[in-house]
């Protein structure tokens, strides 16, 4: 009763992020999986009953530990601005609740279910960029078994049929993040040796992302012997739940032969199990546990602090050699900073006809849906043309990408980040850091986004365009600061 008073009271406290996971899970085919966790953790609960009656649930101080870290986990992703964090911070709080109230035989006993829990948690979208480019590799390896001309650009693959792009929704991540999520359950059910567990996992895994290029360079051979018509139909008829169902009949029925684990096997042997603990004092733990909760968001708010003013408008640079042109571009482009307090844009001309383009954000502060590094935030606005391709060449502390529009029309893009005093730097996760360290130690929070970018054109390299203007541009981080107000 006092866990599940505790477990309530965690899940009101962070109801935002309780709300924004079921969110994701109803409404991001990526992460559809995960609605059926919550029952798929009873299930396992259920099945070890028998031996949990055996068990003495005790109440064990040392379990705040663990929902200590849950705590400090979610304070640091919201400082940070890392969803994944407060979503897996508010899992182990709940985990650490269980240990702390029910002791640490019981915990034993339901180790698997507790950790399977961590599947509640959306992850697994930051190796979309990487599955993109493997699929793209192996649909040009098969293409060039089946006898098909191809020629590859980033994620891009070019046949006498057609221009085809290797999309976020065709990398297979969805099959990916699902089969681990299925193969650990198959692994604790199915298993008892881990040698046959590690197998059976890897196995699962490199069969969905080959069984995903397989299905890509299926969709170019029949759009190449057929019609591009032909291939987006054959497409919707094999993508999905369907296609995924096979994979996971073929995965189980390789694997069944080597199953090891009896339906009749007891998952734990509550003798084992059952030690002698010092019980600590129910309503002492069930308020530490609250307290460490409650500590969390209070130290933000009282850490919260107020930047310094951004400059009323963003003044854009005057660089010797080079002067603002009208000059329209080949494929129209925009980077997309939502919720950005301020604005810049021009495109410079140099003698040579190299041509670049400038763009500067600034925030006075970042939040949830108004960061500098978050989904959909960046060169690529999710909802246009554009698409990324591939990692390009950046100057030192900068990222570099390679971007695609209809056309084809490519673009190379180089972004500096800066924010407050920290360093200037292209890094996502040193951008994430230094939120982080900003929201905890009450620094200055402005933040400012440099991009650099330039069209490939014929004869004009855009890697050689963007580091002319960078040469007599100076100092990117005083640009950076200038636009920031920082002196």
């Amino acid at each position: 009763m006092v866990l599940g008073i505790v477990a309530a009271a965690i899940l009101l406290l962070f109801a935002a992020d309780a709300r924004d996971m079921v969110t994701i899970w109803w409404t991001s085919s990526t992460f559809g999986h995960c609605l059926f966790v919550p029952f798929l953790v009873g299930w396992l609960v259920q099945q070890r009953a028998s031996g949990l009656r055996q068990l003495d649930p005790v109440v064990w101080m040392p379990g705040l530990i663990w929902l200590g870290a849950g705590a400090l986990c979610w304070m640091l992703g919201s400082a940070a601005g890392v969803a994944l964090f407060r979503h897996g911070g508010l899992v182990v709080m709940l985990q650490g609740a269980v240990i702390a109230l029910l002791g640490p035989s019981v915990a034993r006993a339901l180790i698997f279910p507790l950790f399977y829990a961590f599947f509640l948690v959306p992850f697994g979208e930051e190796v979309v960029p990487f599955l993109q480019l493997v699929t793209a590799r192996l649909s040009m390896f098969f293409l060039g078994l089946a006898g098909v001309p191809a020629h590859m650009e980033g994620i891009f693959i070019t046949t006498p049929t057609g221009y085809f792009e290797v999309a976020e929704a065709c990398s297979g991540a969805k099959f990916l993040i699902a089969m681990t999520a299925y193969g650990a359950l198959v692994c604790n059910v199915c298993f008892r040796s881990w040698p046959r567990r590690i197998t059976f996992m890897a196995g699962a895994l490199s069969l969905s992302i080959l069984a995903n290029g397989f299905r890509a360079f299926a969709t170019i051979l029949v759009a190449h012997y057929t019609s591009i018509d032909a291939a987006v139909g054959f497409d919707h008829i094999v993508y999905g739940w369907v296609f995924f169902a096979i994979i996971m009949t073929l995965v189980m029925a390789v694997a069944w032969p080597f199953f090891d684990r009896k339906p009749g096997d007891a998952w734990f042997d509550p003798r084992q199990l059952q030690g002698a603990v010092r019980q600590g004092a129910m309503l002492g733990v069930a308020g530490g546990a609250l307290a460490l909760a409650l500590a969390a968001p209070l130290w933000l708010t009282i850490s919260a602090a107020a930047s310094d003013p951004l400059p009323a408008r963003l003044a854009l640079p005057q660089i010797k050699g080079w002067a603002q042109t009208d000059a329209s571009p080949a494929y129209p482009w925009k980077p997309r900073f939502d919720g950005a307090n301020l604005h810049a844009a021009a495109r410079y001309a140099n003698a040579e006809g190299q041509v670049v383009d400038l763009t500067i954000i600034a925030y006075d502060g970042q939040a949830e849906g108004r960061e500098l590094v978050g989904f959909g935030q960046g060169a690529v606005d999710p909802d246009g043309e554009w698409a990324w391709s591939s990692p390009a060449s950046a100057p030192s502390g900068a990222r570099g990408e390679q971007i695609t529009a209809p056309g084809p029309v490519v673009r190379h893009v180089a972004t500096f980040y800066r924010v407050g005093g920290g360093a200037l730097t292209g890094s996502a996760a040193q951008v994430k850091l230094d939120t982080m360290l900003a929201r905890l130690l009450g620094r200055d929070q402005r933040a400012v986004a440099i991009l650099i970018s330039a069209e490939q054109r014929e004869g004009k390299p855009a890697d050689a365009a963007i580091v002319a203007f960078l040469r007599d541009l100076g100092s990117v981080r005083a640009l950076a600061d200038r636009s920031a107000g920082i002196s």
